[in-house]
């Protein structure tokens, strides 16, 4: 699939066949994917918890959900993929990249420390990773949906899965062959599409001059 279809043609998918499970070897290759996106420095300051063990799965929802509380719909189709990639940030991979002699001097080194960063790269960067993941589980025909992990839970899941203290959810993707939901369609029908239109993003030589 080339590029530009894949970016179109990928929608949030909520809901999977859970009785067919991803590859391994498809899987592995979507995380090889991610891996190699963009970072500031080539700072790589990622890493990808990849879960396609039905215990793993399971283990993933029974901690970041709360016990003896009914799932919302949202929650219900999620939990029917079978496999779950958990992106996680490290600051510090970027800190230790720019104290390097060729980072550390020169325009791009301001003096004030605090101005290095004028935004978090180490999640924007991590985020980009997710994005080409995506796009690779469209090119495999699987769908695939992100998502966040819920702030009071993620030293649950550090616990659960042995991740170091320094790393920071940034996104999971739930992964999986599309499937109907399991309460069947919304009752209240399909949601409208919410995406911006482009004269209203995009900006041609100032803002508010729409790019056509």
């Amino acid at each position: 699939m080339h590029v530009p279809d894949a970016v179109r043609a990928r929608r949030a998918q909520r809901s999977f066949d859970p009785a067919a499970p991803v590859p391994r070897a498809v899987l592995h290759d979507l995380v090889d994917l991610a891996s190699r996106a963009p970072s500031a420095g080539a700072s790589q300051g990622w890493d990808f918890l990849a879960l396609s063990r039905s215990r793993d799965v399971a283990r993933y929802w029974e901690v970041t959900t709360e016990a003896g509380r009914a799932p919302d719909r949202w929650l219900r189709g999620l939990r029917t993929a079978p496999a779950l990639v958990v992106a996680w940030s490290r600051e510090e991979a970027y800190r230790e990249r720019y104290a390097l002699a060729d980072k550390a001097s020169g325009d791009h080194a301001p003096v004030d420390l605090a101005a290095r960063w004028p935004v978090p790269y180490w999640h924007v960067d991590t985020g980009m990773a997710v994005a080409l993941l995506l796009l690779g589980a469209e090119d495999a025909g699987l769908g695939a949906c992100p998502f966040g992990v819920p702030t009071a839970r993620v030293d649950a899941v550090r616990a659960a899965f042995g991740v170091p203290p320094d790393r920071t959810p940034v996104m999971a993707v739930a992964l999986g062959t599309p499937a109907p939901h399991p309460d069947g369609p919304p009752p209240d029908g399909p949601r409208p599409s919410r995406r911006r239109p482009l004269e209203d993003v995009a900006h041609d030589g100032r803002f508010g001059t729409p790019l056509r």
